[in-house]
């Protein structure tokens, strides 16, 4: 089990960038959040599998992106954390 805090920079918000953030986290297992953050770029808080983890990773700052993410992703700052007890679901902020 592993978490990470994934700040994505670029044209992601206003773009159905979480939502399709969310779809990709629950189709590989994990749990956590995306939400905008003021300055533009949107957190995203994924736990599970360290392998699902990582795959959503790459997702998110793929590039070209083979799974057409919406928006434009200029670059990917990732924080990687211990898991957290009681974290249900994938949820957009």
């Amino acid at each position: 089990m592993e978490r990470v805090v994934v700040f994505v920079r670029g044209r992601v918000q206003g773009v159905g960038f979480r939502w399709w953030t969310r779809a990709r986290a629950l189709e590989l297992g994990l749990v956590g959040h995306a939400r905008n953050l003021p300055d533009g770029r949107v957190e995203v808080c994924a736990q599970g599998a360290t392998e699902a983890v990582d795959a959503l990773v790459a997702l998110l700052g793929e590039q070209p992106s083979t799974r057409s993410r919406p928006g434009h992703v200029d670059g990917i700052t990732v924080q990687r954390h211990a898991p957290r007890e009681g974290l249900e679901g994938f949820v957009e902020r």
